[in-house]
């Protein structure tokens, strides 16, 4: 069963390319009382791109 809170790989792969919409998909998640918290956007961001390279070389 696939958890759907989870960021599709393909959301992460264009938002790492710099594509508008899985950027705004990204900034969604880091809302935080209807504001966007820069400090959990860029974590999420320094997450996803790390989990993207690990998976990318040792995949």
């Amino acid at each position: 069963m696939r958890n759907s809170r989870l960021l599709p790989y393909e959301t992460i792969v264009q938002a790492a390319s710099g594509e508008p919409e899985a950027v705004n998909t990204i900034r969604y998640t880091a809302l935080v009382n209807g504001q966007i918290d820069q400090d959990t956007e860029d974590y999420i961001t320094q997450t996803l791109l790390t989990a993207l390279f690990k998976f990318r070389f040792e995949g």
